[in-house]
């Protein structure tokens, strides 16, 4: 701050390219492996912690742990869900007949048959109506499939940091408006502070001639007067304070994906400054630009809950 000053602290985030990142993104990606046509797709919505949901076909529930621990380290944190689904190709099928148990169930019916002395019509649709005549085929995933998945699941996830990245340039570029203003209003604070002075100086003065012959004021005692109110409304401090913060925010905009837990922290800290301000303006004028500053830093605050 001291070097750029606070209308030119700017310059901190305009020498490099933002990492900030949205925490909502979405990523799809889809591709053939074998005769089966694949898709992938990843969503993440606001949350405190990392809470990922996985939907897949049984198949790969062998790898879901795996699949948790790749996902998961580029989500980082929020409300997420991975799912991995196929389309079945017509001429596959996924039912074979059960031979062994098919030939025993017929072989009964005959004999029932024979027993009752009924006729027997339609034998195999009646068996292949009784349980386990028809079973599932049960896939079976070899490494050249796992190979293409994982390539599917690194593609999705290529879109879906894209998606936050483009997310979050615009959250900076908010972020950018809202913390200039902020601080172009600390700087228009300058003279208004020094009118609320003068202001001051004059309602001391003009008591004490109430109080004491025309002409013959304490010198020392107007001074201590006007001494007592300069120190107790004095607000450079927290003025000094809020251009760190504003600084502050502006450099962890630079920093590595992951800002949106300080971005809170320093929110908080500049929200304290700015409240400072108004209890001490003790002016109508000062309190209007406060008023400003807080909407300002309430938007500032609604964003930084969409932050990574």
């Amino acid at each position: 701050v001291q070097r750029y000053g606070v209308r030119g602290v700017g310059y901190l985030w305009a020498k490099s390219r933002s990492m900030i990142r949205s925490m909502t993104g979405y990523g799809k990606a889809t591709g053939t492996i074998g005769n089966r046509r694949y898709t992938v797709e990843i969503r993440s919505l606001n949350g405190k912690q990392l809470d990922l949901s996985v939907r897949m076909p049984s198949a790969f529930r062998e790898r879901e742990m795996a699949l948790r621990k790749l996902v998961g380290a580029e989500l980082i944190r929020g409300k997420s869900d991975l799912s991995i689904s196929y389309e079945q190709d017509e001429g596959e099928s996924r039912s074979q007949l059960n031979a062994p148990v098919l030939k025993a169930y017929l072989e009964e019916l005959r004999l029932l048959a024979q027993l009752e002395e009924l006729p027997l019509v339609d034998p195999i649709g009646s068996a292949l109506r009784l349980p386990d005549a028809v079973q599932q085929t049960k896939d079976e995933v070899d490494e050249q499939t796992w190979s293409a998945l994982d390539a599917l699941v690194q593609e999705a996830l290529a879109a879906f940091n894209a998606f936050r990245e483009q997310e979050g340039r615009a959250l900076e570029a908010d972020f950018r408006q809202h913390l200039d203003s902020i601080a172009a209003v600390e700087a228009d604070l300058d003279p208004l502070l020094d009118a609320r002075l003068e202001r001051v100086k004059s309602r001391i003065h003009t008591h004490l001639e109430e109080v004491m012959q025309r002409g013959r004021i304490d010198e020392n005692r107007f001074e201590q007067e006007v001494l007592f109110y300069v120190e107790k409304m004095d607000v450079s401090e927290e003025r000094v304070r809020l251009r760190a913060h504003l600084a502050l925010f502006h450099e962890i905009l630079q920093g590595a994906p992951g800002q949106g837990k300080k971005l809170g922290f320093v929110a908080q800290e500049i929200g304290r400054e700015v409240n400072t301000l108004g209890s001490k303006a003790n002016d109508a004028e000062v309190q209007r630009l406060v008023v400003g500053m807080k909407d300002d830093l309430e938007k500032i605050k609604e964003q930084v809950l969409n932050v990574l």
